[in-house]
């Protein structure tokens, strides 16, 4: 079971939503968009968090009150996190999830560190995990299914961009042809003019001989 969260404090809302447990989280880990932020307690057990920016968007793009929003989400669901003041979330693109043999069902690392922000919450703000809480929805989601979709919508996005580029490019290599084709003909052009008036010079320069 996966609970969908929905954070209003952006325009248009985001979605926000994490697993029920750990085996949850495993599948949140394997099957995320690329546009998903994924959301911890550091250094402490805590739910995995996922917050889905619009397509195109960045885990730089997140405006600061979504990014509270999951950070007390973060805080409100974890066991010693919600107990204690002053803690520290972590936060870092789904692609940045790093999954190693060997580690426990849930648990996760990072492909690169400095792709790990951090955001200070000094105490649990009840307004908006009761807000966020009022917008909770179980449900019980084909993620794998979803990923296959999402990964087909990619590829042709892909293919369309690929197709764009190349036509684009085809259509300058006409225009440069066509540009040097038209320089091309200007300097033939301009070589026939010039020859003409050399020969015209010689019919001058032999009838002035003629007539002397």
């Amino acid at each position: 079971m996966v609970l969908y969260f929905q954070s209003n404090v952006a325009d248009p809302p985001v979605t926000i939503y994490m697993g029920k447990d750990k085996f949850e989280n495993e599948d949140l880990i394997k099957y995320g968009f690329p546009e998903d932020v994924w959301f911890h307690v550091d250094k402490l057990s805590s739910a995995h968090v996922y917050v889905r920016l619009q397509p195109g968007q960045t885990w730089l793009d997140i405006p600061p009150a979504v990014i509270e929003d999951c950070a007390q989400l973060v805080k409100a669901n974890s066991i010693e996190g919600n107990k204690r003041n002053n803690i520290t979330v972590i936060y870092t693109p789904w692609d940045n999830l790093k999954k190693t043999p060997g580690m426990e069902t849930g648990q996760v690392t990072f492909h690169n560190q400095k792709k790990v922000k951090r955001v200070y919450v000094e105490k649990r703000e009840n307004a908006i995990v009761n807000r966020l809480n009022k917008t909770k929805q179980e449900k019980y989601p084909d993620l794998m299914q979803e990923k296959v979709q999402r990964d087909k919508i990619d590829r042709k996005a892909a293919r369309t961009d690929e197709f764009a580029e190349k036509e684009e490019a085809r259509k300058l290599a006409a225009a440069k042809h066509k540009a040097e084709k038209e320089i091309q003909e200007l300097f033939d052009k301009s070589n026939m003019r010039s020859n003409k008036r050399d020969t015209d010079v010689e019919d001058i320069n032999a009838a002035e001989e003629d007539f002397m």
